[in-house]
């Protein structure tokens, strides 16, 4: 454990410092990965085929194996017994009704670096703010990774109030449009928290009541989640534009996340391309880095569509390198996601609201 220790705050180093550059992050990415080779017996056995092991380390953050997200519903992936596992999150996909779990031994490393991102990308002003929430309330998902995640930033962001809207796939959209009017009177800056497909059935609620919020300047939205499911496709900007006029925030004000159950770090719209709908580029933190690969796994140039690959020192406790079935192209300073692979399994965030649409018919 004592190498966990190490490395744990090597990783919060670069967290707290906001900065590693491709040197140090090759040699903490090596590290690291020996470390999980000798601790991660699955993962072990799929870098072993690979032709790597401790002592035969990636010489390049592109060659780091790299595990497909489905892998978590097939083993566990993780360094460290089953009896230390301190918080653990279920993955969204499902393969034959069976979830995957991220498991974590301890929650310094995912609170440290969702908080350094979010505080970046999201608060760049510093502001204490009011959370709205139209995710999973962890206190009836205790293993959803958003809800976990929002709740970790209005405890420690936030202004000692916060509301929570999404109960057993039921939105509260009177209780919301209270707090809302309420917070709009006082004149306190809010962030509404949503998944995509939550904001589509607030929005509905809205346009079907005749109701037209006016949220406090300094308000912002960060919306998660995918933009296609089983009952309904939307589109970006039709959602933007009506979350601009429903909720009365600027379209600048509505920020994309990016972010996997898999991952302990997560993307965020740059904010040099908030001025448009489309496209965006999703920033990374220093410590989390994209690689774009074809079809036969080998990385492509920037600019190229590929599927999207994630290395992420904070997943000290699980597996650094994470294969998805997103497509995507690396471009200054982020990547650009255009979807998903053709087939891939419906899964994200979003899903979790969605029968909210359905019920609504």
């Amino acid at each position: 454990m004592s190498d966990a220790a190490s490395l744990d705050a090597r990783i919060l180093a670069a967290i707290d410092a906001y900065a590693l550059d491709d040197a140090a992050f090759l040699a903490l990415a090596r590290d690291l990965f020996a470390f999980q080779v000798a601790h991660d017996a699955p993962y072990a056995a799929y870098a072993r085929s690979l032709g790597f092991d401790a002592d035969r380390l990636p010489d390049r953050v592109e060659d780091i194996p790299a595990v497909p997200s489905a892998a978590f519903k097939e083993a566990r992936l993780a360094t460290f017994p089953p009896e230390r596992t301190a918080l653990w999150f279920e993955t969204s996909g499902t393969t034959q009704g069976r979830g995957g779990r991220h498991e974590f031994d301890t929650p310094r490393l995912y609170e440290a670096a969702l908080l350094a991102s979010f505080d970046r990308l999201l608060l760049g002003d510093g502001a204490r703010l009011r959370y709205l929430q139209l995710v999973p309330d962890p206190r009836e998902r205790p293993h959803s990774s958003l809800g976990y995640m929002m709740r970790v930033v209005a405890r420690e962001r936030g202004d000692g109030e916060e509301g929570w809207y999404l109960h057993d796939d039921a939105l509260d959209v009177e209780r919301f449009v209270h707090d809302a009017r309420a917070v709009s009177d006082a004149g306190s800056p809010v962030c509404v928290a949503t998944t995509a497909f939550a904001l589509v059935a607030l929005l509905d609620e809205l346009d079907g009541r005749g109701i037209a919020l006016r949220l406090p300047p300094g308000s912002r939205v960060m919306e998660t989640g995918g933009f296609k499911g089983r009952t309904r496709v939307v589109e970006r900007a039709w959602l933007y534009e009506q979350a601009a006029a429903r909720l009365g925030v600027p379209i600048g004000s509505i920020v994309a996340e990016y972010g996997m159950t898999e991952l302990s770090s997560q993307y965020y719209d740059a904010p040099r391309t908030r001025g448009r709908i489309e496209p965006r580029v999703k920033t990374p933190p220093p410590w989390l880095r994209p690689i774009v690969v074809d079809g036969e796994g080998r990385p492509v140039p920037a600019g190229v569509v590929g599927a999207l690959r994630h290395v992420d020192l904070a997943n000290r406790g699980s597996v650094i390198a994470i294969e998805t079935e997103d497509l995507g192209a690396i471009v200054e300073d982020g990547i650009v996601l255009i979807g998903r692979e053709q087939g891939a399994e419906l899964r994200g965030c979003s899903l979790d609201a969605e029968t909210l649409l359905a019920r609504r018919g």
